[in-house]
């Protein structure tokens, strides 16, 4: 089986629940903000003409088909985490999430899913992540960070402690660069703000110690990791010469031996690269189906990436197999 462990779902019922509700329109106002009105313009016509293959499970079947994959993981798109609501709205969004991404991948066996947990309010995360295990999802989708609160966060411990216990998937995928207008022209928000939510991200979660008092966390990053995995010299350095950078026992570049990454770095070259840097056994197909940054042929570019043999094998299928616990 070719799995592919990056697809979305979009979700109208979260969409609805937080309409006109204190706090969205401030949040949509900040999202206009970082991205322009170019690229508001051009996501909006992108998400209308794809509209089906985010919602319907037979668009979703038509288009693995025709990737040459056999099985996706699916998580709610980036857009439902509304880390801005209060803890009513909050409970009411992560138990949309969870249930709808449930019940679109019970419509076949080729589907498995990812929840939401709400990280501005640390205790419902645990409670949301009980909720996801509890419907048979296989871990949860997390941003880089909340307003106020990194992934280094100490309120967050039991939060990892519990995806520990589950033996939960945590799946970092940015929404949302606080390099804010820096960003709003040339779609650079996305382009470059994704990767360096990534970076900044897995770097508050290696040199802050959190995988040191939880290591059997399973982190799987986006976008193959973003920036972090092809600058790690530099990371090991500061390392070694700075006293605050030692927080975490090891060097840097060892933690990304102990995490997951997604393979959606496009050129074959860079996919090498990343193999490189953390190991054949911790990469994994992704494609972001269906937005447009996403690709529609991830096998393709796997197999012109990599000669057959163990090393494609396991980015195509054994290495998610063994990571979301999958039936053979």
């Amino acid at each position: 089986m070719n799995i592919d462990v990056h697809a979305h779902v979009l979700l109208p019922a979260v969409d609805a629940a937080v309409a006109d509700r204190p706090g969205h329109a401030e949040h949509r106002a900040l999202d206009a903000r970082r991205n322009g009105p170019a690229s508001l313009r051009a996501s909006g016509a992108m998400i209308g003409e794809r509209l089906h293959r985010l919602t319907r499970v037979d668009a979703r079947l038509a288009d693995m088909d025709a990737a040459g994959v056999d099985v996706q993981i699916v998580s709610p798109s980036p857009s439902h985490y509304h880390y801005w609501a209060d803890r009513d709205l909050a409970r009411e969004v992560y138990r949309l999430a969870n249930e709808g991404t449930a019940a679109h991948c019970a419509a076949s066996d080729r589907l498995h899913g990812l929840g939401l947990v709400p990280l501005q309010h640390p205790d419902l995360a645990v409670e949301a992540l009980d909720h996801a295990a509890a419907l048979g999802l296989r871990g949860v989708e997390i941003s880089s960070h909340a307003p106020g609160r990194e992934l280094s966060d100490p309120a967050l411990a039991p939060f990892w402690s519990r995806a520990e216990a589950h033996g939960a998937v945590v799946f970092v995928h940015p929404f949302g660069c606080t390099l804010d207008e820096r960003l709003d022209r040339f779609y650079l928000s996305n382009i470059v703000g994704q990767p360096v939510e990534n970076a900044v991200a897995l770097s508050h979660l290696v040199f802050s110690g959190v995988l040191d008092r939880h290591p059997a966390l399973k982190i799987l990053a986006a976008h193959g990791g973003g920036y972090l995995p092809a600058y790690l010299g530099r990371a090991d350095h500061g390392h070694a010469v700075r006293p605050e950078a030692r927080e975490c026992a090891d060097p840097p570049s060892t933690y990304l031996r102990r995490m997951w990454f997604d393979s959606l770095v496009y050129e074959p070259s860079a996919l090498r690269a990343l193999i490189d840097a953390v190991g054949a056994s911790q990469v994994v197909m992704g494609s972001d189906h269906p937005f447009d940054m996403g690709v529609d042929d991830p096998v393709a570019r796997i197999r012109a990436a990599l000669p057959a043999g163990p090393a494609r094998d396991a980015v195509l299928r054994a290495n998610a197999t063994a990571l979301f616990a999958l039936p053979t």
